[in-house]
């Protein structure tokens, strides 16, 4: 089992790291990490982020897109102000333009040595990401996922894993087992998984009051996967009990005039990704046995980072004492 974190290079990771390989290899030395899941959100700086220590890529992703790849201009027209800002969000008007924004993230990707690529599928409009009142079902978005990657599976070779990321939203829960080898079934590419994030998968039951009964839980959903178990090659280890202020929410309507500051506000406070700091934890690792343990956190600082990493490292490490 490989144990890494995850980084982007967006600007603010570029400066918690004070944009310096020395800083990034002194922290994965220090915490005995065996490398990084990255984010590509600009070009790659192989001098800062180095090759020997890219184990695998979270592509991009866009919350809101099945409208998009349907053609539903209308549906569109009531999520953004204008076709200008719909060209600009996704890269373009066409699905060969939002396309070829996916290729150039995974050439990229491939480019840097990932050994796996992270997929999410999910699919939510902006007022569901408030009311839940959500008009596509499970079934549709991972559909218009296996269309979706099937497009793209040529520019991904045999030897690197595609691993998809299950979410609150409607797409891959992993709340109902019968989605999973739909799923993984229909891609074209061979060699395929589930990145199970914890935190993600704790979101979907809002009676979740403490990090016990959150493991508790994720082992019952793991155990009813039966054979297709098997098929979660990941974990992304945090944990979010949001489920007061999703009870709380879950009914509001989104404002037009919402800022994606104020958007995401929300999403993160529902997807708080926070270290686990119960020795339990350690049960979900051991049962699933993953090739990759990723410490998933949202940071803005050096210091939070390496609190996190340390809360989350210990109760494992007390667990296996």
């Amino acid at each position: 089992m490989l144990e890494l974190v995850n980084l982007s290079n967006f600007s603010s990771d570029m400066e918690m790291i004070h944009n310096s390989p020395a800083c990034l290899e002194a922290f994965l030395n220090h915490h005995h990490l065996d490398g990084l899941e990255m984010m590509f959100c600009a070009p790659w700086d192989r001098h800062v982020h180095r090759r020997e220590w890219i184990q695998g890529v979270h592509l991009r992703f866009w919350p809101n897109w099945l409208d998009f790849w349907r053609g539903d201009r209308q549906a569109l027209l009531r999520e953004f102000p204008n076709e200008a800002a719909i060209a600009a969000y996704y890269g373009g008007q066409t699905r060969e333009t939002w396309l070829a924004v996916y290729r150039e993230n995974i050439r990229l990707a491939v480019q840097s040595g990932a050994k796996y690529l992270v997929y999410h599928v999910s699919h939510a409009r902006l007022s569901e990401l408030y009311n839940w009142k959500f008009n596509a079902s499970d079934r549709e978005v991972i559909e218009a996922t296996v269309e979706v990657v099937n497009e793209l599976a040529s520019e991904i070779p045999e030897n690197v894993t595609l691993l998809f990321e299950n979410l609150w939203w409607p797409g891959l829960t992993l709340t109902d087992s019968k989605q999973v080898p739909f799923l993984l079934e229909g891609v074209r590419h061979a060699n395929v998984g589930i990145m199970l994030d914890t935190g993600h998968l704790m979101n979907t039951n809002s009676r979740l009051r403490t990090q016990e009964e959150g493991v508790a839980y994720i082992l019952h959903i793991l155990s009813q996967l039966g054979d297709n178990k098997r098929y979660v090659k990941g974990i992304h280890l945090h944990h979010s009990l949001s489920g007061e202020y999703i009870d709380n929410t879950r009914n509001a309507e989104a404002s037009s005039d919402l800022t994606i500051e104020q958007i995401m506000s929300h999403v993160m406070k529902i997807d708080q990704h926070l270290p686990f700091s119960t020795s339990e934890a350690w049960r979900i690792v051991d049962y699933v046995q993953p090739e990759y343990l990723v410490h998933e956190f949202l940071n803005t600082s050096l210091n939070g980072w390496v609190n996190n990493l340390l809360c989350q490292q210990q109760a494992l490490k007390s667990s296996i004492d």
